[in-house]
């Protein structure tokens, strides 16, 4: 778990973006900001029917909270990825908030490997459907995932809120 923040502690954040991505979870929409103005919004599904926070690795949610898109890069199924700095420094207390309660077990990891996606190229319709389908990312149509990967930089904040 350590390791992990240590890694995502490497890549260098700019301390500023013109653009900034806020993920309504209730809403199934991924707005996209450019200096506070609204420039569009895309449909998206999650990892399950769960929109709760993530708990920890395996639970196939997706996490609530602030972050930062900290590589880009493409992917053969999902035509490009947007990783993103999870787990953070606020997951990480959270995460060993809750395993000090015992809400979840103390041998659970706390997981990684967050991003925004696209579905696989014959699959769009899962976005029509919600049909949540992830192991925790963020996932919209093979189509629209290129745009995205134009458009945002790393460093871009990505706001993932119910």
């Amino acid at each position: 778990m350590m390791i992990l923040f240590l890694i995502f502690s490497l890549f260098p954040t700019p301390k500023h973006s013109a653009y900034k991505v806020v993920i309504d979870k209730s809403d199934y929409a991924l707005n996209i900001y450019e200096n506070n103005e609204w420039i569009a919004t895309y449909p998206v599904v999650f990892g399950n029917d769960d929109l709760g926070d993530k708990l920890k690795e395996g639970d196939k949610r997706t996490p609530i909270g602030t972050y930062h898109i900290i590589a880009k890069r493409l992917h053969k199924e999902w035509g490009c990825m947007l990783m993103l700095d999870y787990p953070n420094k606020s997951n990480i207390e959270t995460f060993n908030k809750r395993k000090s309660s015992g809400k979840i077990a103390p041998t659970a990891s706390i997981g990684g490997g967050i991003g925004i996606h696209g579905t696989r190229k014959k699959e769009e319709y899962i976005i029509d459907y919600f049909m949540n389908w992830t192991d925790g990312c963020v996932s919209l149509r093979y189509s629209e995932i290129f745009e995205l990967y134009e458009l945002l930089p790393v460093g871009t904040e990505v706001v993932i809120q119910l």
